[in-house]
């Protein structure tokens, strides 16, 4: 008969206990990087991703914080990366 602590433990892993950062795809350190040369104050970032992001008095973007990005918070840089027009953003793991 099954260990009922081992089948449990494996329950509730596939009930969505595993993230994307136990098989090594995320969490990994990510930081956000942002070219104030490049920007030219679309601010698709800031509408992506207001925990990251914020609009300085002349309406261009700049970071919130150091550019570490938290877990919860790696989709929505990698977001506003992909929605930047002038590339002003990108991303490293």
């Amino acid at each position: 008969m099954a260990d009922v602590a081992a089948l449990e433990h494996c329950s509730k892993k596939m009930l969505g206990g595993w993230s994307a950062a136990d098989f090594g795809l995320y969490g990994q350190d990510m930081r956000v990087h942002l070219d104030v040369e490049k920007c030219q104050g679309h601010n698709r970032c800031y509408a992506l991703a207001p925990e990251l992001f914020d609009v300085d008095d002349y309406g261009e973007a700049v970071l919130i914080g150091d550019g570490d990005v938290s877990v919860d918070l790696e989709a929505k840089a990698r977001l506003a990366a992909s929605n930047c027009p002038e590339y002003a953003i990108t991303i490293s793991d």
